[in-house]
């Protein structure tokens, strides 16, 4: 009986250790487990059309439409007009589109229903980037036994990654850049530090040092001529 004691004495922080271990999650590369997350949501906004275009009044109710969601960069918006392309709906809509410096989208993302006959659809899509998981303070005040991040870790830098980025789509798939490159603009941030043209630029710091050698080779100039005058 004393035995079986000790023997249960001697197990027991043992189990209690690897209690607290398993209610952690096991990550032991650097590599984040919180992501950002990009959500889409697609609104919808139909028109009646008089011989292929909106009426004055259609179209009074679609800039209404655009001004309620707040239009603005990173939105896409795209016309599904069943006449084709080049209708004269697609004018009237890069109009009112051109008030906000967004242009018309090549495709239509799939919807359930396809617009009456008679009608065109504006299709406003508009993506979010967010960390749902985070904040994540579950094992705070836990031992770390097995070397891994906190639960919590990668929640600031990306959190504000999804708040900050322009396009959250890039984080999906990022742009897929221009088959050639021009030396030119790779090199204009370089350029700019350089003159002094940019924030932060070593121009200023450059012309300062040549106004200090000037005034020093002036007054060492002085000196040798007042040095000549009293002999």
């Amino acid at each position: 009986m004393l035995k079986r004691l000790s023997m249960i004495a001697l197990a027991a922080p043992a189990l209690l250790m690897g209690g607290c271990a398993g209610s952690i999650a096991d990550n032991r590369g650097l590599e984040s487990a919180h992501q950002p997350v990009v959500q889409r949501a697609d609104y919808i906004f139909d028109m009646n059309t008089d011989n292929g275009r909106p009426s004055p009044g259609e179209f009074q109710r679609l800039s209404g439409w655009l001004a309620s969601l707040r239009l603005g960069y990173g939105d896409r918006v795209a016309l599904d007009d069943p006449t084709g392309a080049n209708s004269a709906a697609r004018v009237d809509v890069s109009a009112a589109l051109a008030r906000y410096g967004l242009f018309l989208a090549d495709s239509v993302p799939v919807s359930a229903t396809q617009p009456n006959s008679g009608t065109v659809r504006v299709v406003v899509s508009r993506t979010k980037a967010s960390v749902p998981s985070c904040p994540d303070n579950h094992d705070t005040g836990n031992g770390n036994f097995n070397g891994h991040t906190s639960s919590n870790h990668g929640c600031a830098i990306n959190s504000n990654l999804a708040a900050m980025v322009a396009q959250p789509d890039d984080l999906v798939r990022g742009q897929p850049g221009s088959a050639t490159s021009d030396p030119a603009t790779g090199t204009r941030a370089i350029q700019s530090l350089r003159k002094g043209t940019g924030s932060g630029g070593t121009g200023a710091t450059g012309s300062g040092g040549g106004a200090a050698a000037g005034s020093s080779s002036g007054g060492s100039a002085g000196g040798s001529s007042s040095g000549g005058g009293d002999s």
